[in-house]
């Protein structure tokens, strides 16, 4: 598995907002190969003592955390996704509801996964 992770600083107004961003982003990742989609809202982050979710996004006040990932069945698929969401037009004309700026992601190979 190869997963895309993200972590973003969103207006606690455009919670519905964001929500209805990730469900047309679903839409579309899961035609490109995806197998999950991920989308945590801040309940309990706590600030740290030398760096934190908040500061990582510079999270600003009245912001909160979100924590996602998108799980690919491997890193050549993701990639391959990635080109063909640039070139997708359903990814045309977005207002994202949140500074896309600050937001921070990268790829992961799994290191260790158990469950149930």
């Amino acid at each position: 598995m190869y997963i895309n992770g993200f972590v973003a600083a969103v207006p606690a107004d455009n919670k519905q907002a964001y929500k209805e961003t990730a469900e047309r982003f679903w839409d579309i990742v899961k035609d490109w190969g995806a197998i999950t989609q991920m989308e945590c809202w801040e309940v309990d982050v706590e600030d740290g003592h030398t760096t934190d979710f908040r500061r990582a996004v510079k999270a600003e006040d009245g912001e909160k955390i979100v924590f996602a990932w998108v799980i690919w069945p491997d890193r050549e698929t993701a990639k391959a996704a990635e080109q063909k969401m640039m070139e997708d037009p359903r990814m045309e004309g977005w207002d994202m509801p949140f500074d896309g700026k600050r937001m921070i992601f990268g790829g992961f190979e799994t290191l260790v996964h158990k469950g149930k």
